[in-house]
């Protein structure tokens, strides 16, 4: 059923238009944040639409963008958010900001020097910046010898080659930092964690350059959407 002409939607309000307790930040007062929407949220932090555009608007059209997912707003280049009608580079600049505070709390929630015993537990520290990500990314875990992640190195940004990561790059940190193993890390912005034929020749090449200089490398994960595939679960190695 359509709605009437005379009631339009609640996103084309105006937020001082509705009443005071259905506005995003009287909510948030009562009942907390986490009774709002992610919309309502995104209009929280918009503060006030302008350009012919209520604050829910461009939080309803933000969200559209990204396709309804955070990961992949979270993703997306300002220049890309600032395409949305009323919104500008420094409401775009705030909505990453959110979310990248988001990331980070995650990232804390696991416990400071907490060893890397598995493939689930590299996935679980790497796939909520990962694994929405619009193109694929490198990383390299350098662990000590106790398989705490003692710092993560990004590589390479871009499609995956033998070319780019070379083992030069991968392992010139890994020297410095007196690392006693590494894990490989990537993502598929597919979605498909599948490992490629390119895939297992980096990795190949990599574990054998490994090898020469006694870091050895205990794995390689590569994360999808909602999953991954482990190199040394699969026998890969």
């Amino acid at each position: 059923m359509s709605l009437s002409t005379s009631q339009p939607s609640r996103a084309r309000l105006k937020i001082k238009e509705l009443p005071a307790t259905e506005r995003p930040r009287e909510r948030m007062r009562l009942l907390g944040a986490q009774a709002l929407s992610t919309t309502e949220l995104l209009a929280t932090l918009i503060g006030s639409g302008n350009q012919g555009a209520s604050a829910m608007t461009c939080a309803h059209m933000i969200f559209e963008q990204s396709g309804g997912s955070l990961g992949r707003l979270a993703s997306m280049p300002l220049g890309t958010l600032t395409r949305v009608r009323g919104v500008g580079q420094a409401r775009a600049a705030a909505v990453h900001a959110a979310l990248e505070l988001g990331r980070r709390m995650t990232g804390e929630a696991r416990e400071a020097g907490q060893p890397l015993r598995g493939p689930r537990d590299v996935a679980a520290a790497y796939a909520p910046r990962l694994q929405d990500a619009p193109v694929e990314e490198f990383h390299v875990a350098i662990l000590d010898a106790q398989h705490r992640l003692e710092r993560d190195v990004l590589v390479t940004r871009g499609l995956l080659n033998s070319s780019l990561v070379h083992p030069r790059e991968v392992f010139r940190e890994a020297i410095a930092e007196r690392a006693a193993a590494v894990i490989l890390v990537h993502n598929h912005p597919s979605g498909d964690p599948t490992p490629s034929a390119e895939d297992r020749a980096v990795t190949e090449q990599l574990v054998a350059a490994g090898r020469l200089l006694d870091i050895p490398v205990h794995d390689h994960v590569i994360v999808g959407r909602g999953r991954y595939v482990s190199f040394a679960e699969a026998g890969l190695l």
